[in-house]
């Protein structure tokens, strides 16, 4: 690719086989690569489509090609790739084929073969367990079902929730009777958190993060919009709503107690990205929440009337674009922050990354992405470049 950005250009590095098993794709296999699209999501599951150009060339293709009777490149296989920038590798893609396509095409080179997967969260969803967890809050939990997967080396990144309600075994135990993935969902949503498997740092190694929806850390380097020769991304959208914002209120029969606690959420209580919350601007105009409550103690009812209402400010500021990935000289990684500059003063400032699209093939690297914040103004008014 172009060394606009930096000295060597960018670089794809692509290991697949036999799950667990990821090992250097074969020469044939780099010859035949057409296309890679990898989307990683703060709402959605993520995956991957890894295409190859396929027909018959010759001799061993008369009965079949010789990519779709590869074993590294059937259903379940592993596949890594990592993109590197002049010499710095960055994990972009760890995951699992789960459907493949072929399309035998009309002549030598025309058809193809469409690997398509998810993320390791497929893995982590396909056994259901019944299991107990005595004297185990939910982080203690995250980290043990992480610990269940060292195949994968999976590492895990937990952080305790705002509202703690430590289990007492005399008490309860929480109990699991259902996947791996699927019970941590089901915690995540009772405090507004996220649940998500990031590739790397390292190829061979992952990271199960379970927390609040900002994830800790510095912004990543700024993107840049509307500055001729210095911007690195384009076709910016910038949508400004406010029809999901909503605050909760009720009340919950404590069942520890057994009176009635009255439980609400006025404001989102989510970390603020900008100056202005638009929750405040539009306070008093919008939708009322009244979840149910029933079996919860007051710990547990407060966490949910407040995991509502954070929700329901994810992304009253939504931008898009394309970022021009040789320019930007760096992947840009989904679920993290991100400053924006260039977009005027109302909409410049930190982000959180919703949503990375990587569209990779010979001689192009694009990536389209898309930025949430609940609030108006950066809260500086001049955005740092990295």
């Amino acid at each position: 690719m172009s060394p606009l950005g930096n000295l060597l250009g960018v670089r794809m590095n692509l290991l697949v086989g036999p799950d667990p098993v990821a090992l250097p794709a074969s020469p044939n296999m780099l010859e035949a690569f057409q296309e890679l699209e990898v989307v990683h999501s703060d709402r959605g599951p993520s995956g991957f489509r890894l295409v190859f150009r396929i027909g018959r060339a010759g001799p061993l293709d008369v009965l079949e090609n010789l990519l779709v009777a590869d074993p590294r490149l059937d259903l379940d296989a592993r596949v890594i790739v990592t993109v590197l920038f002049d010499i710095l590798p960055r994990v972009i893609l760890d995951g699992i084929v789960t459907e493949r396509h072929v399309r035998p095409g009309g002549g030598a080179g025309d058809g193809t073969l469409t690997l398509m997967g998810r993320d390791l969260s497929w893995q982590m969803d396909k056994e259901e367990r019944r299991v107990g967890h005595p004297a185990m809050d939910e982080t203690a939990i995250a980290a043990l079902i992480a610990l269940r997967y060292p195949q994968y080396g999976l590492l895990p990144m937990t952080i305790p929730p705002r509202v703690v309600d430590p289990p007492i075994p005399l008490d309860r135990t929480p109990q699991q009777s259902c996947s791996d993935w699927a019970y941590l969902k089901l915690m995540a949503r009772r405090h507004g958190y996220e649940v998500h498997v990031d590739p790397g740092p390292a190829p061979g190694a992952n990271t199960l993060y379970f927390g609040p929806p900002v994830m800790p850390g510095l912004p990543q380097k700024a993107i840049t919009v509307n500055a001729g020769a210095m911007s690195d991304a384009n076709d910016l959208d910038v949508v400004h709503s406010g029809e999901d914002l909503a605050t909760a209120e009720g009340a919950v029969l404590d069942r520890l107690t057994g009176q009635v606690v009255p439980v609400m959420a006025p404001m989102p209580t989510r970390m603020p990205l900008g100056a202005v919350p638009e929750a405040a601007r539009r306070f008093g105009r919008t939708r009322t929440l009244r979840p149910e409550t029933s079996g919860l103690n007051a710990m547990q009812a407060q966490a949910r009337v407040m995991a509502l209402v954070d929700d329901s400010a994810a992304q009253p500021v939504r931008v898009t674009g394309t970022l021009d990935t040789v320019r930007y000289n760096a992947p840009l990684r989904a679920r993290a922050l991100v400053d924006l500059r260039g977009a005027g003063l109302s909409f410049n400032g930190t982000y959180k990354v919703a949503e990375v699209r990587h569209r990779i093939a010979p001689g192009s690297y694009t990536q389209d992405f898309t930025l949430t914040r609940s609030e108006r103004l950066p809260v500086a008014p001049l955005v740092r470049a990295v």
